[in-house]
């Protein structure tokens, strides 16, 4: 199976209950935990997303920050491909994975039997991201759009970067 482009990085050690969100810059929070999952704060499917990698998230070193955030734009305007991505978008130390390849980076970090979706890497980008396209176009029909990101449970919201 091809690799992807970049590596993923190693995981440090959840973080402590009832610590404060983080307001750290993107570089020193990915130097700190390897990866930022960036989401659209509003929308259904996205926060279903971030909700299901909170449950799988064994070593909880995965942080997370709306697109709209602080941290999201920071990253946005460090990296100007992403300026017209508005879903998931999977940073890392060397820059960020979007639409199918976020997708099979995430479920590889979740680990377990999801590692087997990896096999996503033998389709073409091009029908992967033509898949990811369909559902992302439709993702607010389908699972409906959210008036706020959620508030993240006390034991959770250290690993979310809300800062305005």
């Amino acid at each position: 199976m091809p690799a992807p482009r970049d590596h993923r990085p190693s995981a440090p050690a959840k973080a402590p209950k009832g610590a404060k969100p983080s307001r750290q810059s993107l570089t020193a929070l990915l130097e700190e935990h390897g990866l930022v999952l960036l989401y659209d704060g509003e929308c259904g499917l996205c926060d279903r997303t971030v909700q299901w990698v909170l449950k799988r998230d064994r070593e909880g070193s995965m942080r997370f920050a709306p697109l709209k955030s602080a941290v999201g734009r920071e990253a946005l305007a460090r990296l100007p491909g992403l300026a017209n991505v508005d879903s998931v978008i999977l940073v890392h130390r060397e820059g960020a994975w979007i639409k199918s390849t976020a997708v099979l980076e995430l479920l590889r970090y979740v680990g377990g039997g999801w590692a087997f979706a990896t096999a996503g890497y033998l389709l073409p980008r091009a029908l992967r991201d033509w898949c990811y396209d369909f559902v992302a176009r439709r993702r607010i029909a389908w699972f409906g759009r959210l008036d706020s990101c959620r508030l993240p449970s006390a034991e959770d919201s250290a690993r979310f970067l809300m800062t305005p």
